[in-house]
């Protein structure tokens, strides 16, 4: 086996073992790719670990940057009591639709809540609404907005608050200075203002598995 091979069935084992997927999951995916969604939704792995995450924190409030058909809203949510409060911004209708048929299917409709539109325009009706501070924030959307998203995370935030930002690798162009696309530039500049910035403490690893050679960076609010 090469070594994407390795990594798939690593991923396999560990998934059986460790984040088996019910029907509710199963089923979000299943309705994804009928509905023709991209393949790009966490592992099986990865969503058991943004669980463990939000249990850690005991979170309460969520924020979701990207729903797309609402796999990983799933296993976040999960984690939440039940007045616990999950919001994800959606760009697109259709993965918004297709994300709101699985929360429901998962029984949790009461708890969640899909918002349609550019993130860029929802965050700042949503900090107009003065919401409770959100324990957890989690970025899975277009890459070159990442260092704004970031940045409201922050705003949205309390001390002690964890943001993640997934897809940080870019398969190693990030590293890359003389890299000019646009979703390596954003995702670098995210790293950069996590690094600097004197609120945040953060970290950033990097993942191989089914997903192929990835990462994400994880960061904490100090204040």
């Amino acid at each position: 086996m090469n070594g994407s091979e390795h990594w798939d069935t690593v991923d396999a084992y560990f998934g059986a073992a460790l984040a088996r997927e019910d029907e509710a999951l199963g089923a979000a995916l299943r309705e994804s790719k009928a509905a023709g969604l991209p393949p790009i939704a966490v592992s099986p792995t990865q969503g058991k670990l943004l669980r463990l995450l939000a249990e850690i924190q005991g979170a309460r409030n969520i924020l979701e940057i990207g729903t797309l058909g609402g796999y990983s809203t799933i296993w976040l949510a999960r984690a939440l009591p039940e007045d616990g409060r999950l919001i994800s911004l959606e760009y697109d209708p259709v993965h918004a639709d297709v994300a709101v048929r699985n929360l429901a299917r998962a029984g949790l409709d009461r708890i969640t809540e899909v918002r349609v539109g550019a993130a860029l325009d929802s965050l700042p009706k949503l900090a107009d609404e003065n919401p409770p501070p959100f324990d957890l924030t989690f970025i899975d959307a277009d890459k070159v907005n990442n260092p704004r998203y970031v940045e409201w995370a922050l705003r949205l935030s309390r001390a002690g608050s964890l943001i993640i930002v997934d897809n940080v690798v870019r398969e190693g162009r990030v590293a890359d200075p003389a890299d000019t696309d646009p979703s390596v530039v954003g995702t670098r500049a995210a790293i950069d203002l996590i690094a600097t910035h004197p609120r945040l403490s953060g970290t950033a690893v990097q993942t191989v598995g089914s997903k192929g050679y990835d990462g994400f960076a994880l960061a904490r609010v100090l204040a």
